[in-house]
């Protein structure tokens, strides 16, 4: 965990922008010795962003596995894959 004062942004924000990048994860920063704001690359956010989105989707996958809905067999899924890219479907 990366932990800087509020005042390094404002002094340093390129190294602070570099590190960043670098290190691919948040910067938290403080303000009076308390946290106060994080701090991420847009690469990083966005990256978050899509981990979140898909455990969402993988959440609501196996909610409705769990309550009954119809599953299907990899064998199932890869015969209507074939089906579908040979015009079959």
């Amino acid at each position: 965990m990366l932990i800087k004062p509020s005042t390094v942004l404002r002094n340093e924000y390129n190294s602070i922008s570099t590190l960043c990048k670098e290190k691919r994860e948040p910067v938290f920063l403080t303000k009076n010795g308390e946290g106060d704001l994080v701090l991420m690359s847009i690469e990083t956010y966005k990256y978050r962003e899509e981990m979140l989105d898909l455990r969402e989707k993988l959440l609501f996958a196996e909610a409705n596995r769990l309550s009954g809905a119809k599953t299907y067999t990899t064998a199932e899924v890869g015969d209507r894959l074939r089906g579908l890219i040979d015009g079959n479907l």
